[in-house]
């Protein structure tokens, strides 16, 4: 054995002398360091490598991309843009709780109800929205009340001119009638009104042009207040024309 034991170390003094006599260049051949090799992300790590991003695609939504960490690279992938969020119709901007109005009539004498047309979204000017349902007829034509209820108000103001506020008996609505040529005959405020009676006459007083009367109509929802200058405007076009949901 210690034959054996002389014999080895003296392999290992001949090793080490002719190592240390080699060129420095020849050295470096034999003393290699093997890169480490990241292993790829698998199917089932990949949603967890996807939690350190998630802040940077809520930051940065117009690149449309998440990016995940795989074998060393960025792998690019798709975020699905966000559903749009729902638009209410204007008859929803209310409480829920608050019943819409039913069983309205035309508020101008021969006109028919299909022969409506929406006008709630158009542009008035100055950032303005119409908010309101414009029913052409010719001057004169008899204007009627849509429902029961009383008058609260008579108003000669610039925009509308002639004008008439009306609360329904439950004191929720409000129903707006302006540009009138003239009231009715001995209509007064606090006048208690039946569906159908005649209140005034289509014209184009205020800022309505001459040539193309008509009766502006709108609705209100009003606040606990019970104003008549103010409320949420409700579009009246699905309710006078039967496409109502």
């Amino acid at each position: 054995m210690r034959s054996i034991a002389v014999l080895l170390a003296g392999l290992l003094l001949a090793a080490a002398a002719y190592y240390l006599a080699m060129p420095r260049a020849e050295r470096g051949r034999i003393v290699q360091v093997t890169p480490t090799v990241a292993e790829p992300v698998t199917d089932g790590d990949e949603r967890a490598a996807d939690v350190p991003v998630q802040a940077e695609v809520r930051d940065a939504r117009s690149s449309r991309v998440d990016r995940t960490r795989a074998s060393g690279a960025i792998r690019p992938v798709a975020v699905p843009d966000p559903a749009p969020a729902a638009t209410p119709a204007a008859v929803a901007a209310r409480p829920s709780a608050v019943p819409l109005p039913s069983d309205l009539v035309v508020p101008v004498q021969g006109v028919a109800p299909s022969s409506l047309s929406p006008t709630f979204d158009d542009d008035r000017g100055e950032g303005r929205v119409h908010e309101a349902l414009d029913i052409m007829a010719p001057a004169g034509t008899p204007v009627l009340a849509v429902a029961d209820g009383h008058v609260e108000k008579l108003f000669d103001s610039d925009r509308g001119g002639l004008t008439m506020y009306q609360f329904e008996p439950t004191g929720r609505y409000a129903y707006y009638y302006a540009h009138l040529e003239r009231y009715a005959p001995g209509l007064e405020e606090g006048a208690a009104l039946r569906q159908g009676e005649v209140i005034g006459y289509v014209g184009s007083t205020g800022n309505a042009d001459p040539a193309a009367p008509h009766l502006h109509f709108a609705i209100f929802l009003l606040g606990p207040e019970k104003r008549w200058w103010e409320g949420t405007p409700i579009d009246p076009w699905p309710l006078l024309s039967g496409r109502a949901p």
